[in-house]
């Protein structure tokens, strides 16, 4: 089964967002909802290569997801891995609201480790 090894689910607000990721970093988040059983729904995947926090906040104001899910990156390389063993792992674009692969920031020829979309 798979597993997004991130703290939560929290609510989705900016004073929500604000409690828990209280240092400036890069790191990786789900968003979705809750069922009535307790269980994480994903709905969508993310990273942030410098400031998860800000982030956050950018996909609070939409208000479309109540809820998310977090874990800090050791570095930018680290939360893109991350980010695609997520995509993979929960469906891709057939099943989460993700439109595309998660992208890699420009000039750092970094690669999937988990399909060959950038080979």
């Amino acid at each position: 089964m798979a597993s997004l090894d991130m703290q939560g689910p929290y609510s989705l607000s900016t004073t929500e967002i604000s409690k828990q990721i209280t240092k400036m970093s890069s790191g990786n988040y789900a968003l979705g909802s809750v069922n009535d059983e307790g269980k994480f729904i994903v709905k969508y995947v993310g990273r942030s290569d410098t400031d998860l926090n800000a982030r956050l906040k950018q996909h609070a104001a939409t208000g479309k997801h109540p809820k998310f899910k977090y874990s800090y990156a050791t570095s930018p390389k680290a939360a893109f891995e991350k980010e695609c063993k997520n995509f993979h792992d929960f469906g891709g674009t057939e099943k989460l609201e993700n439109d595309i692969h998660p992208d890699r920031p420009a000039n750092s020829g970094w690669k999937c480790p988990y399909c060959k979309n950038f080979d």
